[in-house]
């Protein structure tokens, strides 16, 4: 007899977050038959066409935990469950809801050169979830836990994973929430680990093209000894208003001093600072700062273009000395910088915008990622091992 059709696939889907009653669909079924990496960007999507937006997928998976009375008692998270309806139920008096307690991770998978499917350097978001966690007075999600759950939820979506030669990603979003109630300002005693995926093209649609950034005026991202550090919700609201000014006034992004002395250039709004500077490569030194994982393999890999690290403070009065200018994070590796604008006055940073480093260290990143180049430094880890 002749096989059974293929099950029908979702249509199109929205780049942007659509209403639920758009989005109820039951997820995709797989074909028994079909291996899984043969479904690799099998569903029907404007693949390079993609920008960094919202688009449902099949699944997101759930875990969760609640803290021993007996603070000698470990935290047990449980197996993890498989959700496919796009919404979550919490409790009124749920901390993330009240106190802000909710932090969350970003990281990618690539559809590699190899036909494999890899995340990008997870450890390292597994350890700064951690650290979030522990200043919010949250339980650590373990590494293996955390990795294993970054892999499977790329497993269950797979069709949505765009294809190599597409230049996208997967984009992996975990979020630890605080999700038992709670009046009085205390830690919750009950948490959910969420792992949620979407497909994305570029952060910034203009690549490695050089955009302007305005130095935000009036407002500050974190404190002297706050929050700054470690990737919290709380550090994202305080950066919205900001954020939506600076789009406004014609800027793709906002750059932010500190907030002791107004002088000393921070991080970017979404994302680190980086700099040249002869054969130095400069990122600020302050405890305000996220730490970027990019930023943190961009350092790792400027000896090989001939840089020298220099984590410094750096004086937003030195901006027009640099021979160039990024931001860089997850979303972008880097965005060259060709004009930083301050308090209505035009600074023009590096060569035209050429970011030669700049560019040298985005392809050896890149090459890594899609599987171009041999992983020496065990950065990737294969989704299905």
């Amino acid at each position: 007899s002749s096989p059974a059709p293929l099950p029908r696939r979702h249509p199109r889907l929205p780049t942007r977050a659509a209403p639920l009653s758009a989005v109820a669909e039951p997820p995709v079924a797989t074909a028994s038959h079909e291996l899984p990496l043969e479904r690799v960007a099998t569903q029907p999507l404007p693949w390079k066409e993609m920008g960094f937006a919202y688009v449902r997928t099949n699944t997101y998976l759930r875990y969760t935990c609640r803290v021993p009375d007996d603070p000698n008692e470990p935290v047990k998270w449980d197996e993890g469950v498989s959700e496919t309806n796009p919404t979550i139920n919490v409790p009124i008096g749920a901390t993330a809801l009240h106190y802000g307690q909710s932090c969350f991770e970003g990281l990618k998978a690539f559809h590699c050169a190899d036909g494999t499917v890899r995340l990008f350097r997870p450890d390292q978001n597994a350890i700064r979830l951690a650290r979030s966690a522990n200043r919010l007075v949250m339980p650590q999600v373990p590494a293996d836990l955390f990795i294993a759950a970054c892999k499977r939820a790329v497993r269950e979506n797979i069709d949505y994973v765009p294809p190599y030669s597409s230049g996208g990603s997967l984009y992996v979003r975990p979020l630890l929430l605080g999700t038992g109630s709670v009046i009085g300002l205390s830690p919750s005693k009950e948490y959910t680990f969420l792992v949620m995926v979407t497909p994305v093209g570029d952060y910034y649609k203009g690549g490695l093209s050089p955009v302007s950034a305005l130095v935000t005026d009036g407002y500050d991202r974190a404190a002297p000894r706050g929050i700054g550090h470690v990737k919290v919700a709380g550090n994202y609201a305080a950066d919205l208003l900001p954020n939506v000014e600076t789009k406004r006034a014609g800027y793709a992004v906002n750059l932010y001093l500190d907030a002791k002395e107004g002088r000393y250039i921070e991080e970017f709004g979404t994302s680190n600072f980086v700099a040249v500077k002869g054969a130095k490569y400069v990122t600020p030194d302050s405890a305000s700062v996220l730490e970027s994982i990019t930023n943190k393999s961009l350092m790792e890999l400027a000896p090989e273009v001939g840089l020298e690290v220099e984590r410094r403070p750096v004086d937003v009065a030195e901006l027009e000395e640099f021979d160039e200018v990024a931001a860089c994070g997850t979303a972008v590796v880097v965005t060259l910088i060709g004009e930083v604008v301050v308090k209505g006055e035009s600074k023009k940073v590096g060569k035209d915008g050429e970011g030669k480093k700049f560019r040298e260290l985005y392809k050896i990143v890149r090459d890594i990622q899609k599987g171009d180049a041999e992983d020496t430094r065990g950065w990737t880890y294969n989704v299905y091992e």
